[in-house]
This record gives structure tokens, sequence and C-alpha cells, in this order.
């Protein structure tokens, strides 16, 4: 009788394992294809539910190809049926990163009422959608803020970067400057090698604009963003935490 009973449930078990064998094989197989094709490396291969199609991450961005790879293509994907962006929400858990992980000693802190929610940024200082964006937050409560200043737009800007980090009161020279237009005052003749850090830092997280925006969830979001988007996301982030 026992014999009986334990042959099933071996069987389903080698069964379950037979039939994961071939989808690993084949995302192994497509991974290895489109590498030699794009000659790129080839982040993740992923077989969707749609149309036999497999999803692959790349250099920051998703394609989609059949095992063949009879075409390659990049786009937006659509579940039929729920009409859910399916290419967004998969971007979000692919560029998503350990918040934890982040080195916040190189950043501009600011606590505001408890600090409780939390957020970073990076930032060049002579981005114009950072200027809005700092205008936004600045209404923000609660919160603890991570600003990494991110000079990549002009040489001008990695001299502003470093004039704020050698300044007396990182925060206030920060706020001045992207607020109100302040002349910077600092020299910038401080260890201003937390900026050049910032810089590497971003290259290893593929951040190619600004603002880049993280949440304590480590969800990745780019762009100035709507007040109402950073409000809800900090919620968010606090419930998952």
């Amino acid at each position: 009788m026992l014999k009986k009973r334990s042959l099933p449930a071996l069987s389903a078990t080698l069964l379950s394992a037979l039939l994961s064998l071939p989808a690993l094989a084949d995302e192994a197989s497509v991974k290895k294809a489109v590498e030699a094709k794009l000659g790129t490396k080839v982040s993740s291969v992923t077989k969707t539910p749609y149309l036999g199609l497999y999803e692959i991450y790349a250099d920051g961005q998703i394609l989609y190809t059949d095992e063949k790879l009879t075409a390659l293509f990049a786009g937006t994907l659509i579940d039929g049926k729920t009409m859910k962006n399916v290419s967004a929400e998969r971007m979000q858990k692919l560029t998503a990163i350990n918040f934890s992980e982040l080195p916040l000693e190189l950043a501009v802190r600011q606590v505001r009422g408890n600090g409780k929610r939390v957020m970073a940024s990076f930032e060049d200082p002579n981005c114009g959608y950072c200027k809005k964006l700092a205008k936004e937050i600045s209404k923000l409560d609660n919160i603890t803020l991570y600003t990494f200043l991110l000079p990549i737009l002009s040489p001008d800007s990695l001299e502003k970067s470093k004039q704020i980090w050698c300044s007396a009161d990182k925060a206030r020279a920060w706020n001045e400057w992207m607020q109100d237009g302040k002349a910077l005052t600092g020299k910038g003749d401080c260890d201003t090698s937390a900026v050049q850090k910032t810089v590497e830092l971003g290259r290893k997280l593929g951040i190619t604009g600004t603002p880049t925006l993280f949440f304590a969830d480590g969800e990745r979001v780019p762009g100035a963003v709507p007040m109402a988007q950073i409000e809800k996301k900090l919620e968010q982030a606090m419930v998952s935490k």
C-alpha cells in the first residue's frame, strides 16, 4: 500500500520536472541566438503567454521574438483580455532596484516632518525637468529625500554639482538653485569624489536621463512626474516595504 501511494507522487514530480526542461532549453537557445544576432549581452529571456513570443531584455529595453527569430520587434504588448500594458508592467519589474543597496552617503539628504516616506532621485543641476520637479516636491511632507547629483548634460553641470556638494548646507544650496535660480556660491574645492561615484553609479543602474526617481519598494520612475503620481507611489511603497 505504501508503494502504491508513493508512486503517483513520484511520477507527478518527475513529470513536472520533465515538462519544465523544454521551456528552459528554449529560453537558453533563444538567448544565445539573440546575442549572436545583435552582438550584445541579453540580461534575460522569458517566454510570454502570447503568440509563442519570448520577451528579450537587453540594453535597458524590451524586445519580442519567436523561437526561430523570425522577427525581432520593440513595442508595447497589450493583453487582449484585460487591456493591461504588459510591457510597461514588465519594465517596472526589470528596472527595479534594491533600495537598501543605494549608497545614500553620496546623496544630498533632506528630511521633512517625520521623514517616514522615502524617495531618491538622480538629477542634473542644469536639467529643466529637474527644476520643475524640485518645485513640485518642495510641497511634500513627512518625507526623506535623497538627491544624487548626476552631471550628464554639460561640463557646467559638473562644476555646479561640485559647488553644491562643497556648500556648507548642501540641501539649501540645491533648493535655492533649483527652485529659485539663486547663484551658487560654493567653491567646488572640497572632496568631490562623491559626484564621480554617482556618475559611475548612474552608469551601473542604466540611468540615461534626468530626473530618474526611485521609491522605497525599488520601483524606477523616469521623468518629472505629476505630484499626484508621486504621492500615490510613496504611499504604495510604504505599504509594500
